[in-house]
């Protein structure tokens, strides 16, 4: 059964950071827009799977949902501390990265004082309104776990759902073996698999796959753990002060004035700001962890470099895996599979849904917009969406609150825009 309601000016699919900083924008600027968020999980979450015990953020608490548009935002990260009563104790730590568990509390702070979203609802559908002799608005439909439907209607809609797992083309036939586990789902599917001396093999060098490896070589269960990297070595990532400087939101204008080669150069350049790159001090802990295990003798921790995956089968006790390297072939056995393998995020039919049909297949635009085709009057908008065009920053948290600004701006636009052309009729 699928319910109907009115028509919102604008609403957003997903709710985590990005969409949140807009809400914010949106809300402090006084948009007056009829808005709502759907997100398909129960309640505010971000990455809930990956809150390992003593993960730190990567990015400085400064580069929160409004500090950078706002510093005097009564939604600042300051502001969090301040409610919360620690504001103190945090200066007293001396340092500018909160804990992985204290942001994800702060955005769940700053969720809980903006009614705007709607939990438990899972966009499954999305279609052109056609009236008045042209496209003016966007059917979304949404689904709860109970199966149950709502059918709303958006002038303007805006995409920000993550990413999909990527998952090896190797493994592709695993894909629903519960011994093959993407580390989307560490916590819950993983960590209660575990039993004492099971063999583990980690596949992925980046900050997830060494966040795994340093959390399961701590566990009492103690398992034998193998992680496998395509790369040399594990690699630190770069975030020197003038590396640094392309997160800047200025970075986003002169990355996106770029001729395409020059953007695809440059993302290839610094790559290792971002992509299977891992923190200098956890990688230094991960090497004390073997240094201390040629110690003692123990073989309980390895790790692969240079290996490229090539295939997989099953046995009744576990999982085989084959790569490729340097000396040869190779195979690991494990009992579990991790795949620390990423994210993609692709604009394609199942993120459009029905609305596919008359984008253009260009890419965003600088103001984030999807072109569609002639009559077709809705905004289209993705977060997250961008790299190519708008910088390795698009997926990250650093341009949150200056792009929502952005964002806020244009919808306003839209929505005043759209007021003088019914005036005008």
């Amino acid at each position: 059964m699928t319910s109907h309601d009115s028509e919102f000016d604008l609403i957003g699919m997903g709710f985590g950071p990005s969409n949140l900083a807009l809400a914010v924008a949106l809300h402090e600027r006084g948009a007056g827009l009829r808005t709502r968020f759907l997100e398909a999980r129960p309640q505010f979450a971000w990455h809930p799977e990956m809150m390992i015990e003593g993960a730190d953020m990567q990015v400085s608490f400064l580069k929160d949902l409004v500090s950078q548009r706002n510093p005097q935002s009564a939604f600042s990260f300051v502001a969090y501390l301040h409610a919360k009563g620690r504001l103190g104790r945090f200066i007293n730590r001396k340092t500018f990265f909160p804990s992985r568990v204290e942001f994800n509390d702060y955005l769940a702070w700053v969720a809980g004082q903006l009614p705007v979203c709607t939990y438990d609802r899972k966009v499954v559908g999305l279609a052109p309104v056609k009236r008045h002799g042209r496209i003016d608005a966007v059917s979304v439909i949404a689904e709860d776990r109970q199966g149950r439907q709502w059918a709303e209607t958006a002038r303007n809609l805006i995409l920000a759902p993550g990413g999909q797992p990527r998952w090896p083309g190797a493994l592709e036939a695993l894909r629903d073996d519960p011994r093959v586990i993407h580390s989307r789902d560490y916590l819950s599917r993983a960590l209660p698999r575990l039993k004492p001396g099971m063999r583990v093999a980690v596949i992925g060098g980046g900050q997830s796959g060494a966040e795994i490896f340093d959390d399961l070589a701590s566990r009492p269960e103690a398992p034998r753990i193998d992680l496998v990297l395509r790369a040399t070595a594990l690699r630190p990532s770069d975030d020197t002060p003038f590396v640094n400087e392309i997160f800047d939101p200025a970075g986003t204008d002169r990355f996106h004035a770029r001729s395409e080669t020059e953007r695809h150069e440059t993302l290839r350049a610094l790559a290792a700001t971002n992509y299977s790159v891992a923190d200098a001090d956890l990688i230094e802990r991960l090497y004390d962890r073997l240094y201390e295990q040629s110690v003692t003798g123990e073989d309980r921790l390895g790790v692969h470099p240079e290996q490229r995956l090539t295939g997989a089968h099953t046995r009744q006790n576990g999982v085989v895996l084959a790569f490729a390297g340097p000396q040869g072939p190779k195979e690991i056995a494990a009992d579990l599979v991790i795949l620390a393998t990423g994210f993609e995020r692709r604009i394609d039919g199942r993120l459009l849904g029905d609305l596919a049909p008359h984008w253009t297949g260009d890419l965003p635009d600088r103001s984030y917009r999807l072109p569609m085709e002639n009559g077709f009057a809705p905004g289209i908008f993705v977060q997250g969406f961008s790299e190519s065009t708008h910088g390795l920053s698009d997926t990250l948290l650093s341009v949150l609150a200056l792009r929502a600004d952005e964002l806020a701006q244009s919808l306003i636009g839209l929505a005043q825009a759209r007021r003088h052309s019914l005036a005008a009729e």
